[in-house]
């Protein structure tokens, strides 16, 4: 089995190939710092699709021949963690560096383009330099969705593949459908919460935090609601610390512009109080998605967990991003910035999800290809009707503003 490295773990590993955050049975050593374990859920994915005997990091923010000559002798091949890597913000550090030294074939695992709110998407030299290291280093690059692919032809990267994320594959079911129940019988909801937002990502933060703010408690007015939070201060201390962390957390929230006046209200403060959820393991996730008759929200990975466990999700698209990701898969998603209020019952359709079911398949092929084509020892089965390998991404036609 293959010896690999990866750049940006996002987690420790424990178990082989489980990942939860870093000192984890420290929760007072983090619960004052920001962290997305969205992308923890992406790593510990990655690591359930491949065969390996050996996991190390590789270090990007210095140069130690020494080590890297013992990178090129011990181990077979790096991954880049799949995520929101092309943007104009991006900082590599010394990752160029690193690469040109590295003999190793570098796998992008999933990453994405995040287009800005308005104008063209401009990459630093250090990005489109570091980009092209990677797509030179193996067989194919991939990427989450058509738009990504779209960013790569225009660098000149033509051996991409669209192969969505490692999460919606994480239990190797090839044969994974959603089955909707009768609306009735759902009782148990999830609403993925991401109240930090930047105008960066969202063009209009009033309407996307009260649109936010009514999915929630509309939820909450008809089903027994669990508040998926992912990392923000917060919601970590509402959901898991001390009386006074939590009183702290609450008194914070009050004391944010945007919250007070498009966000926070009794309703919403009784909820944040009385149902919200964190953890530090990407288990934990899993393991409540599985106890819920349904997940829909925000947050792009907290959705895609429960899809990967047969429960169904809807998307709040608000960005390029999340936009893509709904395309990747045909997962029924709500403009939050269209005209139309959300109503439940609309979504509610066994169409609309078996157009998810027929892109997820299809979708696991591509991923399952992709990573026979770059000779990567992985666990997916492969289904009987895909192609030998994923086709390449078309030339771009549009662009996601």
């Amino acid at each position: 089995m293959a010896r690999i490295l990866v750049i940006s773990p996002s987690g420790e590993v424990y178990d082989h190939d489980n990942v939860r955050w870093y000192r984890h049975a420290d929760l007072q050593s983090h619960i004052n710092h920001y962290h997305n374990i969205g992308d923890a859920f992406v790593f510990d994915s990655s690591l359930k699709l491949l065969n390996f005997v050996t996991l190390e990091e590789l270090p990007i923010t210095s140069i130690d021949p020494a080590r890297i000559d013992r990178f090129n002798a011990e181990f077979d091949y790096v991954f880049l963690r799949g995520s929101n890597y092309v943007h104009a913000g991006m900082n590599w550090s010394r990752t160029a560096e690193v690469l040109r030294r590295l003999k190793l074939p570098v796998l992008a695992f999933g990453i994405g383009a995040q287009a800005p709110v308005s104008g063209k998407l401009e990459l630093s030299e250090d990005s489109k330099t570091v980009l092209k290291l990677i797509a030179d280093s193996t067989a194919s690059v991939g990427v989450r969705g058509t738009y990504s692919a779209e960013v790569m032809h225009e660098l000149g990267i033509k051996n991409v593949r669209i192969i969505g994320c490692p999460t919606a594959f994480r239990n190797n079911r090839p044969d994974l459908a959603i089955r909707l129940p009768a609306l009735d019988s759902v009782k148990q909801v999830g609403v993925t919460l991401r109240r930090e937002v930047s105008k960066h990502y969202a063009k209009d933060i009033k309407r996307y935090l009260t649109f936010h703010r009514d999915l929630v408690k509309a939820m909450a007015d008809r089903f027994e609601v669990t508040l998926m939070s992912q990392g923000e201060v917060e919601e970590k201390k509402l959901a898991l610390g001390t009386p006074e962390q939590k009183l702290e957390g609450m008194a914070a929230l009050r004391e944010n512009g945007w919250a007070t006046q498009w966000y926070l209200d009794e309703q919403m403060e009784a909820l944040y109080r009385d149902r919200m959820f964190y953890s530090d393991v990407v288990a934990g996730y899993e393991q409540l998605v599985r106890k819920l008759d349904l997940v829909l929200g925000y947050r792009l990975h907290g959705n895609l967990m429960a899809l990967a466990n047969g429960t169904p999700s809807i998307y709040f698209t608000y960005d390029s991003r999340t936009v893509e990701f709904a395309e990747t898969f045909q997962i029924p998603s709500v403009d939050v910035f269209g005209d139309k209020p959300f109503r439940l019952e609309e979504y509610w359709d066994q169409a609309l999800f078996d157009r998810f079911n027929a892109a997820y398949a299809r979708t696991y092929g591509a991923m399952s290809a992709f990573l026979s084509e770059n000779k990567v020892d992985h666990k997916m089965v492969r289904p009987a009707a895909a192609a030998p390998s994923a086709p390449p991404a078309p030339e771009p036609e549009r662009k996601v503003a």
